[in-house]
């Protein structure tokens, strides 16, 4: 099933914890301290793979985890660093965040960093100091990211074929590649793109075949634009038009409409090279049919096809070869620009039951790094606090001894240490 949006959740791995450990063996002077740090965790990357086309995977398994790093061993073993973790996405798949485009992945093997591993935490061998030479204190790994991403595919295509519905778009394709697209005599056959590969003049190139539009499409109507953004990539594109018209309209008419349809939908798209073909030759009065078009787009070169009996087909694939020679690669996607928040380490807020609160990100990978049922580490955690100036803000906010103050997820009895004019 082909699916173009999707949407999905992404988990790095936690750093592994520090341990906890010291040598007390008879033959080892001065064993001391010997607890290992932790392995950091696994990245999440998202990387564009030639041999996925679609994102149909992602509708039923929308979330991924990177694996934690192990925890630091006695010894001064170091854990061992978290697998990172690569999900595979079809070559010209978008990445947005929050709404904004982070990546395109344009290209089979590009990369895009998602989810940071979290840090190891550090064993208690770290702490020895000159005054401290026996620390009994580690640190927990710091938790890996938590992010979504919406996907968008966006297909690579060197031709794109566009033409309102019954234009004979499918069966070109067919003729001219191995792709075998649904075909019947009825509007809206194709309801997905199809791919196939074309040999033309020794050229090898990809051609997207674009489900049918109708006038109004920008607007919602028929199938709408949905699929427009698979030909916004192509260099050339190919609109096929019945030459007897459609939907009560001349083919000049909706010559006219798709290109309109095209210029609403994007800039990119109007501006791309574009060779026009008048379908359905093989039927009576076609030939002034044709004359008639010609009349009206006498600047326009309009090539005659025939699918059915293979008339013109020579003409127009070689019409094609010598439009890609000269078509500019299609520019890859540029990221919006992200806007730069500096986070203070912290920010104290009184709540409406009397309370406080105090977060930030400096706090809350404190809070997550700490372990509380160590001694040290709980003293260790007071004086950083007090260093980072919370202590005293509090105290400025209006806080009192004996008031509660959640500390990231984590609740505490205030009793300041120190004297505060």
């Amino acid at each position: 099933m082909f699916i173009d949006r999707a949407k999905i959740h992404l988990i790095s791995g936690k750093g592994g914890d520090g341990a906890l450990s010291f040598r007390r063996e008879k033959h080892v002077e001065m064993g001391g301290p010997d607890g290992g740090s932790g392995g950091k965790g696994g990245d999440v990357w998202v990387e564009a793979d030639p041999q996925k086309n679609t994102l149909y995977d992602f509708t039923y398994r929308p979330l991924f985890k990177a694996e934690s790093g192990e925890n630091g061993r006695a010894k001064r073993q170091t854990g061992a660093c978290g697998e990172d973790l690569s999900i595979k996405v079809p070559p010209g798949t978008l990445l947005f965040k929050d709404g904004k485009l982070v990546a395109d992945l344009k290209t089979a093997g590009d990369r895009y960093l998602a989810a940071h591993g979290g840090k190891g935490g550090r064993g208690n061998a770290t702490f020895k100091t000159a005054i401290n030479t026996a620390p009994h204190l580690s640190e927990k790994g710091v938790p890996g990211e938590e992010i979504f991403l919406e996907l968008e595919l966006k297909l690579v295509a060197d031709v794109g074929l566009l033409g309102f519905p019954n234009a004979g778009k499918s069966t070109f394709l067919s003729v001219v590649t191995q792709a075998r697209p649904k075909i019947a005599d009825y509007p809206f056959t194709t309801l997905t793109p199809n791919l196939g590969v074309a040999t033309a003049a020794g050229r090898t190139f990809v051609i997207a075949d674009i489900p049918g539009l109708i006038e109004g499409a920008h607007q919602g109507k028929g199938l709408g634009d949905e699929f427009l953004r698979h030909v916004e990539r192509t260099r050339v594109l190919i609109h096929l038009v019945d030459v007897f018209g459609f939907d009560g309209k001349t083919a000049a008419q909706n010559l006219k409409a798709l290109n309109k349809e095209l210029a609403a939908h994007s800039k990119r798209l109007a501006a791309t090279p574009q060779i026009v073909v008048a379908t359905k030759m093989d039927l009576t009065d076609a030939d002034t049919a044709l004359a008639g078009l010609r009349r009206l787009f006498r600047k326009e070169k309009i090539y005659p096809l025939s699918s059915a009996t293979g008339k013109g087909v020579k003409e127009l694939m070689m019409a094609v070869v010598k439009a890609l020679q000269t078509a500019p690669e299609p520019a890859a996607f540029t990221p919006d620009v992200m806007d730069i928040v500096i986070e203070p380490d912290y920010k104290v807020e009184q709540r409406a039951n009397g309370e406080w609160s105090v977060n930030g990100k400096k706090v809350n990978t404190l809070v997550a790094v700490t372990n509380f049922d160590q001694d040290e580490a709980v003293s260790r955690f007071q004086n950083i606090l007090i260093k980072l100036g919370v202590e005293e803000t509090l105290v400025k906010a209006g806080a009192r001894t004996g008031d509660k103050v959640s500390v990231s997820n984590h609740q505490f009895t205030f009793r300041p240490a120190l004297k505060h004019r």
